[in-house]
């Protein structure tokens, strides 16, 4: 059976840490303590890390390109939901926020 590589499973654990202390991309959440909101509504969450996977690309040696890209659209999710204000730049395309499994 294969593992995911050591480097996504950093990837997933520093975005876990990031996320949970409150301090995935400060510049753009600054302010908002989204925390709690998280763990009231569980779907929230499930959108969150849905986004990360869904934007994060691993190349043929299972090592992340783009975690910074997607830990900034999971901020941008954030952002969204708590300043209706706040214009998304791109807008979400369906396959960022697709749900998988059963």
């Amino acid at each position: 059976m294969a593992h995911l590589s050591t480097d996504l499973r950093a990837a997933l654990r520093f975005f876990a840490f990031y996320l949970g202390n409150g301090t995935l991309d400060e510049d753009l959440l600054d302010g908002i303590d989204y925390r709690a909101h998280l763990l009231q509504f569980g779907s929230d969450l499930e959108m969150i890390f849905a986004i990360y996977t869904n934007v994060l690309e691993i190349d043929e040696h299972g090592e992340t390109l783009n975690d910074g890209d997607a830990q900034y659209r999971v901020a941008q999710w954030i952002r969204k939901c708590h300043d209706p204000g706040y214009q998304v730049e791109p807008p979400f395309e369906a396959w960022e926020t697709e749900l998988h499994g059963p």
